[in-house]
């Protein structure tokens, strides 16, 4: 699945593991864990893995005609001594929306010569 690289946003498969990929008559679902290595400046003799959070379903550009949705799940770590958890800080989801930051991007400036507004 190397060639989902292509089709994905830029350095995702840095981050995460592709478990899964379906193809439906009108869309793509690909699934993605976070991969088990800890957010930069955290040291891995004081924090263990603790799970994934609940999977996010992500739209991001269609191909072929179809749409694609990321189900994208998180993985969280506890510190040993304190029980703190901590995360890995993301920014492929653009805020306050469930679309990737490059589609959103792209149909906030498309909006620009169509007249819709996308936020």
């Amino acid at each position: 699945m190397d060639f989902l690289k292509h089709f994905l946003p830029q350095g995702l498969l840095d981050i995460f593991n592709v478990t899964g990929l379906e193809e439906y008559e009108k869309f793509f679902s690909i699934y993605l864990e976070e991969k088990n290595n800890l957010p930069d400046g955290f040291n891995s003799a004081e924090y263990e893995s603790k799970g994934f959070y609940k999977a996010k379903k992500i739209q991001d550009f269609p191909v072929r005609g179809k749409a694609v949705y990321l189900y994208i799940k998180r993985r969280r770590w506890r510190r040993k001594d304190n029980k703190a958890i901590i995360q890995r800080d993301f920014t492929v989801i653009a805020r306050g929306t469930k679309l990737t930051q490059d589609l959103a991007d792209f149909l906030k400036y498309a909006s620009q010569y169509t007249g819709r507004h996308y936020s």
